[in-house]
């Protein structure tokens, strides 16, 4: 019904930039995000991020502080509004948080979309599609096989995989973690000094036991791993009650952690993920933004900071 018009779409004055999968569960959208608006910054635009804030308690659109909890906004928003300062909306439709985004931070001049490949409400200019090594598993739609929609490549304007044996042409991304922890009041603490020490590794994500077996690579015995469903919220666990116990999680985990033992000091350390796209896919993503740039609007800031003529 949109292809076709049917159904109107919400087109805004700036570029939009959808960031999803078709595969059900996690493949690497919000990492891919993060590593986007970097870039992009880095580029001269000002971007800002739309989400639906999946596991929040809270309804409406809602503009993601950085001292909020992750149950009311969603611990992906929370983590991208906490590590890239950038404004973040969150909203069931998605049109309506980017509106909302610009109408409050009107020197936003690209918007990003974690999540929202199926969202077609919302006009977009380039879609990516991000593929882990399931690639498209079965090819069949949901309950049958993980795919939410049949993959289209005419559909999407980049793919980037995010696992080693790619199953179709595209661009390649890089994951590996940081090689130091870091604890709630920002302090570092190098992964080789845990060497000897009690380790539990915590992951409440799409695939755990990648988390787990990465912090194996870096040398690290663990005595307990907890695998939790993505997006858990960790409200019913216990965790730090075990003398000399170290606790490692994700980055996405530590959102909600870090505000329910805030007194772990060095026993509760997220592990950063370094998530690296190749060289090639950004630069064709900065080549499709070109003509975009130069459309922007002449009340809008441009890509370099300076009002279009």
């Amino acid at each position: 019904m949109y292809d076709t018009g049917a159904w109107p779409r919400t087109r805004l004055p700036v570029p939009v930039v959808v960031v999803g999968n078709l595969v059900a569960g996690g493949s690497g959208k919000t990492p891919a995000v993060m590593a986007l608006v970097e870039h992009l910054r880095a580029q001269g635009w000002r971007p800002g991020v739309v989400s639906r804030g999946h596991g929040r308690l809270t309804r409406g659109c809602l503009e993601v502080l950085a001292d909020m909890s992750a149950r009311d906004c969603g611990d992906e928003p929370l983590l991208i509004r906490q590590h890239c300062q950038v404004p973040v909306f969150v909203a069931s439709l998605r049109a309506q948080a980017a509106e909302n985004l610009l109408k409050t931070h009107s020197d936003i001049n690209i918007v990003l979309a974690d999540d929202g490949l199926q969202h077609h409400a919302l006009a977009r200019d380039i879609n990516i599609a991000v593929f882990d090594d399931r690639g498209t598993g079965n090819g069949w739609l949901l309950p049958a096989g993980p795919l939410r929609e049949h993959w289209q490549p005419d559909r999407v304007n980049l793919v980037l995989h995010t696992g080693q044996h790619p199953a179709f042409a595209g661009f390649q991304a890089q994951r590996a973690l940081a090689t130091h922890g870091q604890s709630a009041q920002g302090q570092s603490v190098p992964l080789h000094s845990l060497k000897k020490q009690k380790l539990m590794a915590l992951a409440g994500i799409a695939q755990p036991e990648a988390f787990f077996d990465m912090l194996r690579q870096q040398g690290l015995t663990l005595e307990h791993t907890l695998a939790l469903p993505d997006h858990h919220d960790c409200q019913d666990l216990d965790l730090l009650s075990e003398p000399g116990l170290t606790l490692l999680c994700t980055e996405k985990d530590a959102v909600k952690l870090f505000a329910l033992y805030p007194d772990a000091g060095l026993r509760l350390l997220a592990v950063p993920l370094v998530f690296s796209p190749e060289p090639a896919f950004l630069q064709a993503l900065d080549a499709l933004l070109a003509p975009l740039k130069r459309q922007l609007p002449h009340h809008l800031p441009s890509a370099h900071g300076h009002p279009t003529s």
